[in-house]
């Protein structure tokens, strides 16, 4: 079994398990069979930090830029400063970014100004972008359609919206990347959208911190635990688990790193 984690959050794992250690948490990813790491910035200073970090491993990613929700709002770093940042050879994405009107309404207008200023430099990069998007469909349809590059495209991550975006966002060359959440109990709409969408337009993630997936539901989520998603996917779509892993795997690659 190979997965790759298309999303977490490494600076921001909980490592008491490990004895504060991220080598001995990545090295239980790596026994469970997870042999790549994208490690996801949600603004420049987390940024930063992911991109030193990463500099130790081979098989940690790194994508930059500034998260739609902020304890308070930042200024948005110009297309000029992000490609700097982004010119990393460990940077393989540009993101998370993209709008979220469930707990960020108030501040829809930064947001897309955001938004716009990432998929703008990821077009210059030709390298994909990563969306967080949440109760916005029309509006982040609307600014992939405008501005996103078709060659490079992107992920929908943590996806939870519904099968007509899903499939409006694959028609813009994006994949749709799922997460824990298609464990829970109340997503039923969401396993439905797995099952029809083809498998070579998906990725899988953990986003950890965050949502870990059942039966490992309200504790710390951590990359190993990708391989759930990956087993109810085969389920949900009633194929072997090494298929989900082997094509998923090939979808991260070619996403991410067939532009390197």
């Amino acid at each position: 079994m190979v997965l790759i984690d298309s999303h977490c959050h490494l600076d921001c794992l909980d490592l008491s398990s490990y004895g504060e250690s991220l080598d001995r948490l990545l090295d239980a990813a790596r026994e469970a069979g997870v042999h790549r790491f994208l490690s996801v910035g949600v603004d420049i200073e987390s940024s930063r930090k992911i991109l030193k970090l990463a500099t130790k491993y081979s098989d940690v990613d790194v994508s930059i830029g500034l998260h739609p929700l902020q304890d308070s709002i930042p200024v948005i770093p110009s297309v000029d400063e992000l490609i700097a940042l982004a010119s990393h050879p460990k940077v393989v994405a540009i993101g998370e970014t993209g709008l979220d009107n469930h707990y960020g309404k108030e501040s829809s207008s930064w947001q897309q100004e955001s938004f716009i200023v990432h998929l703008r430099a990821a077009s210059e990069l030709l390298k994909p972008v990563i969306v967080h998007t949440r109760e916005a469909h029309n509006k982040t349809i609307e600014i992939l359609r405008n501005y996103a590059n078709i060659r490079s495209a992107g992920v929908l991550h943590c996806f939870t919206e519904t099968l007509e975006m899903a499939c409006e966002a694959i028609e813009l060359n994006f994949y749709i990347s799922f997460s824990g959440i298609i464990t829970f109990k109340n997503a039923t709409s969401l396993r439905d959208v797995v099952s029809k969408i083809p498998l070579d337009r998906i990725l899988i993630e953990t986003d950890s911190p965050w949502l870990a997936p059942i039966p490992h539901r309200g504790k710390s989520n951590e990359p190993k635990y990708v391989s759930e998603v990956a087993k109810l996917i085969a389920e949900i779509k009633e194929i072997t688990l090494d298929e989900v892993c082997e094509t998923t795997s090939y979808n991260y690659q070619q996403l991410f790193l067939s532009n390197l």
